[in-house]
């Protein structure tokens, strides 16, 4: 065997005798656990999510009912009938602003829909906050013409919905690291 050959047969026996040495620290995050206690999936069917406190029929309200119900899928699925162990306090904030204005009649061509959002997850049990946080989604969108009013209001709704779907996942990818984790 060629001294060459032997390095290579060396490095590949040190390759594989690593991966062997950690092949037993590795767990799927959403994995069963097998000594009973409960997984992560079974966590984060137990964390309530109350209503966003905003008045009725207002913008804002519309879109905690958003972040509500992308976070309830994100969590739950379609599983339902686990007793809270936690809940989830989120409180929001919208903005609006021009990102591109035409030159010629000084009205807005590209608008920027932001999204702010303070979460607390409060254990039932001792009702104390166990994790906090703050995120936020920026999302655009092209405005038509002056004449086409219906198409810029559902552009904005559909920024904001984008805007509610990327702030749940964000908070759904803490929440599941602080149940993996325990910080």
């Amino acid at each position: 065997m060629s001294s060459a050959s032997f390095r290579i047969a060396a490095r590949l026996i040190a390759v594989a005798a690593l991966a062997g040495l950690t092949a037993g620290c590795f767990q799927p995050m959403y994995a069963e656990h097998a000594d009973g206690t409960p997984g992560l999936r079974e966590k984060l069917m137990g964390i309530e999510l109350p209503p966003v406190d905003k008045p009725n029929a207002s913008p804002e309200a519309r879109i905690g009912v958003g972040i509500r119900n992308a976070l309830a899928f994100k969590l739950y699925g379609t599983a339902t009938g686990t007793a809270p162990t936690h809940k989830l306090v989120l409180r929001l904030q919208t903005s609006r602003s021009s990102l591109i204005v035409s030159q010629t009649t000084g009205l807005p061509t590209t608008e920027n829909v932001g999204l702010d959002v303070q979460y607390n997850l409060v254990e039932l049990a001792t009702n104390k906050s166990v994790m906090t946080g703050t995120t936020f989604a920026r999302t655009s969108y092209d405005i038509p013409g002056s004449y086409q009013r219906f198409a810029r209001q559902r552009a904005f709704r559909d920024a904001e919905d984008r805007a509610s779907e990327e702030v749940a996942e964000k908070i759904k990818t803490r929440l599941a690291a602080y149940f993996t984790a325990g910080t």
